[in-house]
């Protein structure tokens, strides 16, 4: 069974033949008060018409924007009303109200191993709405519970399918925010597309390795940082040296043999490289001295 629009009628209109029986009745009441022929037939249709105003007057429904009213007549579904307004529809019939309004929670803090083996702690929130309110109510017990389950899981399955971060160029990792909230989105919609929810979005909000190797893991991004500073100062250094040599070269100002040229590049991969200030030394001489 699929989610269908229920039987409904303006609420309005039923409210003036809700009037129009309370009038009846009020006058086959003083009728019989006042001791009218036929009073075994007034009496039969009074109770008709007392009947008839219950049932019509159980009919009655609102609906509030962004709610959907699911129906039932006897256990059996018989459609939905998401329309804002005042309806009358299937009397003694129960009515279930759905909330269709965007919701979202977040996640707790959940304790996992990363494709690495690095227990990270992680979290998420997720932003979703009720559009199918059949399989919202009939599919599952609660869909609340349920996308929060779902959500804890697809958050599991995505820390355990990545690492927490990889060099550059690697694997995507749980860093690349954009490209892994997009995966989790894509796997949430498929959890929970049986309750009838959308998933709108979902992403990390919580990502850090467990405290147990925290502090290790900050000494070796901060090695890794000072490895990759010191071969961007290495690279550059290089090239500057080459630079200075070619525009010696170029001009004539000196003439160096291989000796005094490999001593001037270290002197000035000294000077360039190092992480201290360094000290001039005036030489008072001759180059060759």
């Amino acid at each position: 069974m699929e989610l269908r629009r229920a039987f409904r009628v303006n609420g309005f209109v039923m409210l003036v033949v809700v009037i129009l029986l309370g009038i009846a009745i009020y006058l086959l009441i003083d009728h019989l008060k006042n001791g009218g022929n036929g009073s075994t037939a007034l009496g039969v249709t009074l109770a008709v018409a007392i009947l008839a105003e219950v049932v019509v007057l159980s009919g009655f429904a609102v609906v509030n924007p962004n709610q959907a009213k699911v129906i039932q007549f006897f256990g059996r579904y018989i459609g939905s009303v998401s329309d804002a307004g005042f309806f009358w529809v299937v009397p003694l019939s129960t009515r279930r109200s759905l909330s269709l309004r965007v919701r979202n929670f977040e996640t707790q803090k959940l304790k996992v191993n990363d494709s690495d083996g690095n227990p990270i702690e992680i979290a998420a929130v997720v932003v979703y709405r009720v559009v199918d309110s059949y399989k919202a109510v009939f599919a599952v017990d609660s869909y609340m519970n349920f996308v929060q389950t779902q959500s804890e899981t697809a958050v599991r399955h995505l820390a355990t399918t990545h690492p927490y971060q990889t060099d550059e160029g690697g694997a995507p990792s749980l860093r690349d925010g954009a490209e892994v909230a997009g995966e989790l989105t894509t796997e949430l919609r498929a959890r929970t597309g049986q309750a009838g929810i959308e998933i709108q979005e979902a992403r990390i909000t919580h990502l850090a390795y467990a405290p147990e190797i925290a502090q290790a893991m900050l000494v070796r991004q901060q090695a890794a940082q000072v490895v990759a500073a010191r071969t961007r100062i290495v690279e550059g250094a290089v090239g500057m040296v080459g630079l200075a040599l070619d525009r010696l070269a170029e001009q004539g100002l000196v003439e160096l043999d291989e000796e005094r040229k490999a001593a001037m590049v270290s002197n000035l991969l000294v000077v360039l490289c190092g992480d201290r200030s360094t000290q001039p030394v005036i030489n008072t001489g001759s180059l060759y001295a």
